[in-house]
């Protein structure tokens, strides 16, 4: 039995102009049931533990609809704060994307130290959309940057343009921009295209369409 962790914001505005956020609903949802319907165990952790914010829910989406009816979305409305979590019952840390965690988890540095040891562990370590924002600033044991040389992804410039995602007012940084200038090998997809890039124990992908494809990533490093 593998136990997977999703480690998720507890910010509920964004930017300047103080809009909603939180995590994106269905870059949970989706991933929850690929896991736990391959056998994994989940568990919810967020920054400062009890319900955590969301935006996007959907009910016309399956897995989305399914999940706010489930145990699942119960566990996760009553998470664990982050601090509390012993990280060594893990196998696996995610991180779904939603705009908060631009705000709680770059400069988190509990976080920071929770990733280098994952990595460190050769833990699997999962990301997707605006997930790789928690990649950033994590400095490993030997002094590198965890991004340096590696392939990565997440959302891009062109589909913050397209969801009017103006830079300040909505969003904090441009991510694809961030994790370049931290030495990452960032590729991408046409705008809203699922894509998935594996690297080592790192799994990122780039929106929402690709959750499903991270998930089924990390199944396989995992069995």
């Amino acid at each position: 039995m593998k136990h997977i962790l999703f480690i998720v914001t507890s910010t509920s505005v964004t930017g300047t102009g103080k809009h909603p956020a939180g995590y994106e609903f269905s870059e949970i949802a989706t991933p929850y049931f690929e896991f736990i319907n391959k056998g994994f165990t989940v568990d919810f952790t967020s920054i400062l533990g009890g319900a955590p914010p969301y935006v996007g829910y959907n009910a016309s989406e399956k897995n989305s609809k399914n999940f706010i009816e489930s145990n699942g979305f119960k566990r996760l409305n009553f998470s664990h704060k982050l601090s509390d979590v012993n990280m060594e019952a893990y196998d696996a840390i995610f991180f779904p994307g939603g705009l908060g965690l631009m705000t709680d988890m770059v400069n988190n540095p509990l976080l920071k130290e929770i990733i280098k040891n994952a990595y460190e562990s050769n833990k699997i370590i999962g990301a997707v959309c605006h997930g790789p924002s928690a990649l950033l600033n994590v400095i490993l044991s030997d002094g590198r940057n965890l991004l340096k040389g590696k392939r990565i992804n997440s959302f891009t410039k062109a589909e913050e343009a397209m969801d009017k995602h103006l830079l300040g007012d909505v969003i904090p940084f441009m991510l694809d921009d961030e994790l370049i200038k931290q030495g990452a090998l960032f590729s991408n997809t046409t705008p809203f295209d699922p894509f998935v890039v594996t690297d080592g124990n790192l799994i990122t992908g780039q929106n929402p369409a690709s959750a499903s494809g991270v998930a089924v990533e990390m199944i396989k490093l995992l069995q």
